[in-house]
């Protein structure tokens, strides 16, 4: 099993980005699908969730309003739309996933890391001022 992120880069403030997060190696759309990210010198945070079907979505306050999760199961690949960036979104994006075959978890859940049991390696972003 395999989660590979890219679409990290370079932007100002202001522009807009799209993470792509392609899963092999096991059908995906029944599993439960995230993005975190991790600043410089700080832990890694949540920053948004996909329920598997695409039904539910979940957001920190920080990127909500202006980051969009969202699959394409046919595709076996998570995106992240990142709009209206700001420099302190700097930092490495990582998807994940979890190992569940259509598991509904409580939301509080959703946020956790240790609910995903799958993790891709990381896409840099870089927002400048």
């Amino acid at each position: 099993v395999q989660l590979q992120a890219s679409g990290g880069g370079l932007v100002m403030a202001g522009g807009s980005l799209t993470l792509s997060c392609a899963a092999s190696g096991r059908t995906f759309s029944r599993a439960v699908m995230g993005w975190f990210r991790q600043a410089p010198g700080k832990e890694r945070e949540f920053a948004a969730a996909v329920s598997w079907g695409g039904g539910t979505t979940y957001y920190s306050d920080s990127v909500k309003g202006r980051f969009t999760i969202s699959r394409d199961d046919a595709k076996n690949t998570l995106y992240l739309q990142m709009n209206s960036l700001k420099p302190e979104d700097t930092a490495v994006y990582y998807c994940a996933a979890d190992r569940n075959n259509g598991r509904t978890y409580l939301s509080a859940l959703y946020y956790r890391a240790g609910t995903y049991d799958y993790w891709g390696q990381g896409t840099l972003v870089t927002v400048s001022s």
